[in-house]
C-alpha cells in the first residue's frame, strides 16, 4: 500500500526545514552582505581589512561541500538542538550553508546600484544608515529577491541530501522506502514533489521580483 501519510509528513518536514533555515540564513546573511558591500574601499563604511576578513569567511564556507559541512557541525548541532539527527538538527547545517551564499548575493545586488544615486542622496544630506535603508536596499531589492529565490531552491535540494543522513523529509523517505526497499513508486513521487516545490518557489520568486522591479520603475 502506498504510504500517503508518510509522504505528506515528509513533505511538511521538508517545507519546515527549508522555511526555517531560509529565515535564519536571511536574518544573518542580509546584514552580512550589507557590511560586505559597505566596507569595500571607497564605500560608505569603508574598512578594507574587515571586508577582506568577511569575504574570506564567505569564500571558505561556500567552498565546503554540504555533506562534509553536516558532519563537521555535528557538535554544534547537538549543542543547539540536542540531537544530530532529525529535521531540527538539519536546520543548523542548512542555515550555515545558506548564510554566506545570501551574503554574497546581497553584496552583488548592492554593487549593481548606480553610484550616482548614492552621490545624490549624500548631496541631499542623507547619512549612511539612510543611504542603506532608503536607497541601496530598495534599488537592489529585485536582485536580492531573485537571489533569495535561488537560495531557497538550493535549500530544497540540500534538504533532500540531509534526509539521506537522518535529517528527515523527502530525502529520508526516498532513501528508506524508495532505495532500500526498491520501491520505485516512492522514488518517483518524492522526485515529483521536490520538482513541484522548486517550480512553486521559482514562480513566486519571479513574480515577486517583477513586482518590486515594476514598483521601482
Amino acid at each position: 500500500m502506498f504510504p500517503m501519510t508518510l509522504l505528506f509528513s515528509a513533505t511538511l518536514e521538508t517545507i519546515y526545514m527549508v522555511f526555517v533555515s531560509g529565515i535564519v540564513a536571511t536574518l544573518i546573511g542580509l546584514p552580512w552582505g550589507i557590511v560586505l558591500y559597505a566596507s569595500r574601499k571607497g564605500n560608505i563604511f569603508a574598512h578594507p581589512l574587515l571586508h577582506q576578513i568577511l569575504a574570506a569567511i564567505v569564500n571558505i564556507t561556500r567552498s565546503i561541500p554540504f555533506i562534509i559541512l553536516m558532519i563537521a557541525v555535528i557538535p554544534m548541532t547537538r549543542v543547539l538542538v540536542g540531537s544530530s539527527i532529525g529535521t531540527n538538527a538539519a536546520i543548523v547545517p542548512l542555515s550555515l550553508c545558506a548564510m554566506p551564499f545570501i551574503a554574497r548575493i546581497v553584496e552583488n545586488a548592492l554593487l549593481e546600484v548606480h553610484r550616482g544615486l548614492i552621490e545624490a542622496a549624500t548631496a541631499m544630506g542623507a547619512n549612511a544608515w539612510q543611504i542603506v535603508c532608503k536607497v541601496l536596499i530598495p534599488e537592489a531589492l529585485p536582485g536580492i529577491v531573485n537571489g533569495l529565490t535561488l537560495t531557497v531552491v538550493s535549500l530544497i535540494g540540500y534538504s533532500a541530501m540531509a534526509g539521506a543522513v537522518g535529517g528527515g523529509g523527502l530525502g529520508d523517505l526516498a532513501i528508506r522506502y524508495g532505495y532500500q526497499r526498491f520501491d520505485m513508486r516512492i522514488m518517483f513521487v518524492t522526485i515529483l514533489i521536490i520538482v513541484l516545490l522548486v517550480q512553486a518557489v521559482q514562480l513566486m520568486g519571479d513574480k515577486l521580483a517583477k513586482w518590486y522591479a515594476h514598483g521601482k520603475s
